[in-house]
């Protein structure tokens, strides 16, 4: 395990933004999780360092969990053990367990670990192996162990707009989670959309029923042409912290629809600059970097033409 005197220097939870200041934040990970042909190291690497020269400071850019569950991401420790972060940027990877946790405390990068707490039974079982009653547990003690070490923590709340699976579900519920999740001390929470079907109403009936919205992230995934509507919902509602994919790669297998990824952050950073008066990175870079993220996704597919 890391000692507890590494110095991470990583964002608190009072970095998450309110007012109209924008709280992005980068997901390569959720775009190469799913892909079936291990990307190169170095190739990955040489793309987190071109979103940080591009302003990018906040990073989910890796997972600490078994390589037979996902192995596209085996390579996380590879990946950070020559990746230099820049003062005040926030890397994340996320973690299924307290042997996730272990790996991430002994990677100095690693400044916030995420746990995705499933509002699904169906689901949890399905993503980390366990029932939400145990998971439940688990999160308060990788908060505890996490912030030992001087990591922050940070929930999602996957099938935060519900879940295809008939488990039951309410917006009322969401809210409850949060609520649960605050009294235990965890501030950076995040409302995910896992599969893709919230609509704008809905996105709108789950945050009104939370309290303190303007404290909440959000990570959605949507059809490319059909990330506004939700994303105004969610600044209507009064979200800042939104997260999602250059050229939208990634989302959920469970989706049902191979369309459905991330938000393309090509499309959505501009926008929510133009609402919010404020960029939080350089746009003329985006097109370019959009470019890079499909070409790795390809070679993750294995597509002709790529290494």
């Amino acid at each position: 395990m890391a000692s507890e005197s590494v110095s991470r220097a990583g964002p608190s939870s009072a970095s998450v933004p309110t007012g109209s200041r924008v709280h992005w934040v980068e997901c390569p990970r959720d775009a190469w999780q799913g892909l079936p042909t291990r990307i190169p190291t170095a190739a990955k690497r040489e793309y987190l360092r071109e979103l940080l020269a591009a302003g990018f400071r906040h990073l989910d850019l890796g997972s600490f969990v078994s390589p037979r569950a996902v192995p596209q991401m085996a390579d996380t420790e590879a990946v950070l053990a020559e990746l230099e972060r820049p003062d005040g940027a926030d890397f994340l990877c996320i973690v299924a367990n307290m042997q996730g946790l272990e790996r991430a405390q002994a990677s100095d990068a690693v400044t916030s670990v995420g746990y995705p707490l499933s509002l699904s039974e169906t689901f949890q079982h399905r993503n980390t192996g366990m029932d939400t009653a145990r998971s439940w547990e688990l999160v308060e003690e990788l908060a505890a162990a996490a912030r030992r070490s001087s990591i922050e923590p940070v929930v999602y709340l996957s099938m935060g707009f519900g879940n295809p699976f008939g488990d039951p579900w309410r917006p009322s519920d969401t809210a409850e989670a949060v609520t649960r999740l605050r009294d235990r001390g965890i501030e950076r929470l995040a409302l995910a959309d896992t599969v893709g079907t919230a609509d704008a109403s809905l996105v709108r009936a789950v945050l009104a029923e939370c309290d303190r919205p303007f404290d909440l992230g959000v990570h959605l995934h949507a059809r490319p042409d059909r990330w506004r509507p939700v994303v105004e919902a969610a600044w209507e509602g009064g979200v800042r912290w939104f997260e999602g994919a250059l050229a939208g790669v990634g989302g959920c297998p469970f989706a049902g629809d191979e369309l459905v990824g991330n938000l393309p952050s090509e499309r959505v950073l501009p926008w929510l600059a133009e609402v919010a008066n404020t960029a939080p990175v350089s746009l003329d870079a985006l097109p370019g970097l959009a470019t890079s993220a499909a070409a790795l996704a390809d070679s993750g597919r294995g597509a002709a033409g790529h290494a």
